[in-house]
């Protein structure tokens, strides 16, 4: 567990002692909910529960859903409509499923920022953030297949397209395209393997946030100051946190109830606000939508693909120095991929010496700005691929790799720091007065 000094857990009776010398599970469970945790956190750190909740109510809802589905394609849309009026609580359980997948990624983008922001990716917390960069590729994955089971217009021609993308990796792209879709196109071997892949990928996520979860309990919990919580004696630690139980627990849970009043409001008087109505009609090969676009959580990327035509002077300048092997549609792809790779990189791009963000104060204006630059390419995803939004959507996309490949390594060399508190003590002090002893 963590490196700061704290009490371990002592087995008492006999009862306890036998199981704890043959299976801590126990000393395992205390020490995760009674590890020292920085005391100054705040509102920002209560995403880690909220996905917590997510994860489980997708497993549990998606288990209960996968009882009544078909993966076929003469059935799948009708199993959608079985589920939603015959199977009791069906289209409640239906809905949590859906606006769930919502909150996740609302939970995980608010949970990355703020990572982004006070940098969590620091050092000795990079394995922590690849992890969670792993979990978030993984969530994406599933997203997507979950996406193509009602097997409406929009999943179809959502999986039509974005497999289609693997089509423009040169040489090795159409055997992927064709390994994934288990033939030539989108069809009843596709439903299968997104349904199977679908079923199968939370739980490895779950594995993942079990070790993303130890990750940051071996280094300790991140706080809103980047400086270390002291340990060089019991003492000193104590003095800069208290225990995840029942302080975090307690603040945790009632921020997840704040969020389950909204969302449970959504998910009883709005429940399709958010999806799209073509998908409310069965997948027909033989009619393209007008539009197609994907879920809101994957707008930004989905700009970013769009963002990079055959006309754009970086795209030509690539496709003449390779002959011609990456066009516009691979770089888009590469683009799309790359965007998420480079905050995978942010430990090794960010030059800081500070962790962080409050005592930085150009990065200030450019993280805020790169917050704004995320809305609009959200915005810019979901219109039409023509002027003036192309144009909206290049801009986007080209600040979003210059914010991590260029301003994030420049301002840690041209940067000047405001003065950092010497201790999370002194931070605490500053902001809720100094606690008064008895004795004083």
């Amino acid at each position: 567990m963590s490196g700061i000094p704290h009490d371990h857990y002592e087995p008492k009776t006999s009862g306890e002692k036998w199981l704890h010398s043959r299976l801590p599970i126990v000393g395992l469970l205390y020490d995760t909910i009674m590890i020292p945790t920085p005391k100054n956190l705040n509102w920002m750190w209560i995403w880690g529960i909220v996905l917590t909740f997510c994860l489980a109510l997708q497993i549990i809802t998606g288990v209960v859903l996968a009882m009544h589905y078909t993966p076929h394609v003469d059935m799948a849309f009708a199993s959608i409509e079985h589920i939603m009026r015959n199977v009791n609580g069906g289209h409640f359980i239906r809905y949590l499923h859906m606006n769930g997948a919502s909150l996740f990624f609302f939970a995980v983008y608010l949970h990355i920022f703020r990572g982004l922001y006070y940098g969590s990716y620091k050092a000795p917390r990079e394995i922590t953030w690849i992890i969670g960069m792993l979990i978030y590729l993984l969530m994406m994955g599933t997203a997507f297949m979950g996406y193509v089971l009602p097997w409406g217009q929009m999943s179809f021609w959502g999986a039509t397209v974005i497999t289609g993308l693997f089509g423009a990796i040169p040489w090795i792209g159409e055997p992927i395209q064709t390994w994934l879709l288990g033939g030539p196109a989108v069809g009843n071997p596709t439903l299968n393997r997104f349904f199977s892949l679908h079923y199968l990928l939370p739980f490895v996520i779950a594995a993942l946030v079990a070790l993303h979860i130890w990750a940051f309990h071996t280094t300790g919990n991140n706080n809103p100051t980047g400086v270390d919580v002291r340990r060089t004696s019991k003492a000193e630690a104590q003095k800069d946190t208290v225990p995840f139980w029942p302080y975090f627990v307690i603040k945790d849970l009632f921020a997840l109830a704040v969020i389950m009043v909204v969302f449970f409001a959504i998910v009883g008087f709005m429940p399709n606000y958010l999806g799209h109505p073509d998908n409310y009609i069965e997948a027909n090969p033989l009619l393209t939508p007008p539009e197609i676009v994907p879920e809101w959580y994957f707008l930004p990327f989905y700009a970013i693909l769009r963002a990079f035509t055959g006309d754009v002077w970086v795209v030509m300048f690539a496709s003449w120095i390779t002959g011609g092997i990456i066009n516009a549609k691979f770089f888009g792809v590469l683009a799309m991929f790359g965007s998420i790779a480079v905050m995978a990189l942010a430990p090794w791009l960010d030059t800081s010496s500070v962790r962080s963000g409050r005592y930085r104060p150009m990065f200030k204006w450019w993280f805020a700005l790169l917050c704004v630059d995320f809305v609009v390419l959200m915005w810019a995803g979901g219109r039409p691929a023509e002027p003036p939004y192309s144009t909206i959507s290049l801009i986007g996309a080209a600040y979003w790799f210059a914010y991590f490949l260029v301003i994030l390594p420049l301002l840690g060399v041209i940067e000047k720091p405001e003065a950092q508190p010497a201790t999370i003590e002194e931070d605490f002090d500053a902001h809720y007065g100094k606690a008064q002893t008895p004795a004083e």
